[in-house]
């Protein structure tokens, strides 16, 4: 279980590592392309349908094999997959590399969630939280790496490659070492309405929209925290730039201690305090006439989010009547689905009624956070069959 818990927590790692990496040389790729918006905006696109397309490929695999040998797998290809980015000649390659990079991100990200939920049953607490924040904490290194890459003029092939040779040496022993899997149980069979359906239905619906919430808020907070800064409050552009990172340090620092949280609170608490700090954190940015309360506000919400995407897959791997691989890929699309629909909604919402009225939405989605909490308790826990991973 050790040798399961150290490859668990290296994957969400290398997981984050790899997107943050990419994500810092986006920039490269518009340039060398020569894309304009509308056009990055569809390549961006292929890798956001790679991902989806993962996501029930992946659960499929999970329910009839287990999740700890498809995560080793995907992690391998994953590895793979972003040099084959920096490699593509022209954009349409570019496009299909990116799709296939997509695939192996999505669908290494439900698997490890599956893996995860698996070691957190056998330990009996709360880990996957932590193993998050390591995702966090890798695709903040994975980017601040990208940017020194960038100051000292490496190409992203040379980056890319350097990137996925260092990970794979770190990770891969620890990934592979023999023995490092859990006994996986025997999947219980999905209902009538949820065998083979993409989106959650039922008691994993309300657990969908609460992931779908996350996402969107994370995703609105990515893309347009600096903007809000500088419009709404005339704030500097380096003032502006610490609007994510106030958001992502304290994300951090929450699903660090989230184990502890989660134990002394119960699930169904630590789900309504993440939502009233979203709607706080919300009306803080909406109500604030200085930067310091805006990113005030962006820093609340960061605790407010950094919860529930964890407990949100953890309850999807615990349904009684869906198979956890495709629980967690049901409600990983709808998670996504939010991450994606969040920055053009807010774009949408503020060219019509202003900023502060499209940031009001993050607030009123923290509301039907807290509205939905007792959904996100797992039913087997709920029994009292597993009441130390619930905290309850």
């Amino acid at each position: 279980m050790r040798l399961a818990l150290h490859a668990v927590l290296v994957l969400f790692f290398l997981n984050g590592a790899l997107f943050g990496s990419w994500a810092a040389r986006i920039p490269a790729f518009k340039a060398r392309f020569a894309l304009d918006a509308d056009a990055l905006g569809l390549v961006l696109l292929c890798l956001a349908a790679g991902a989806i397309a993962g996501f029930p490929l992946a659960g499929r695999v999970i329910d009839r094999q287990g999740p700890a040998g498809l995560s080793k797998l995907l992690a391998l290809l994953y590895l793979f997959s972003l040099p084959l980015v920096a490699m593509a000649p022209n954009v349409w390659l570019l496009a299909l590399a990116l799709a296939a990079f997509g695939v192996c991100f999505g669908g290494m990200d439900v698997a490890m969630n599956a893996w995860g939920a698996e070691v957190e049953t056998a330990h009996g607490r709360p880990i996957l939280p932590q193993l998050h924040a390591l995702f966090s904490l890798g695709a903040g290194l994975g980017a601040g790496a990208g940017a020194g890459a960038v100051a000292a003029g490496l190409d992203p092939l040379a980056h890319f490659a350097w990137v996925s040779g260092a990970l794979a040496l770190a990770g891969l022993p620890v990934i592979l070492r023999p023995g490092a899997r859990t006994a996986t149980p025997p999947a219980r069979p999905a209902g009538p309405a949820a065998k083979g359906a993409l989106l959650p239905k039922g008691a994993l619906l309300p657990v969908g929209l609460v992931a779908g919430a996350t996402g969107l808020s994370e995703g609105a907070i990515a893309d347009w925290s600096a903007v809000y800064l500088s419009i709404v409050t005339e704030a500097p552009p380096q003032i502006a730039a610490l609007g994510f990172a106030a958001f992502s340090v304290t994300m951090v620092v929450v699903r660090l201690s989230g184990g502890w949280l989660v134990t002394r609170l119960g699930v169904v608490r630590a789900v309504r305090i993440s939502g009233l700090c979203l709607a706080i954190g919300a009306g803080l940015a909406v109500l604030g006439a200085s930067a310091a309360s805006v990113l005030a506000g962006f820093a609340i919400l960061g605790c407010g989010a950094a919860l529930l995407m964890p407990l949100a897959f953890a309850r999807a791997a615990r349904d009684d009547k869906v198979a956890p691989g495709a629980g967690i890929a049901q409600v990983a699309l709808l998670a996504y689905g939010g991450v994606l629909l969040g920055p053009p909604l807010i774009g949408f919402v503020a060219a019509r009624a202003g900023y502060p009225a499209s940031f009001a939405l993050l607030a009123a989605l923290g509301l039907m956070v807290m509205v939905l909490a007792r959904a996100l308790q797992p039913p087997l826990e709920a029994r009292g069959e597993n009441p130390e991973v619930s905290g309850q």
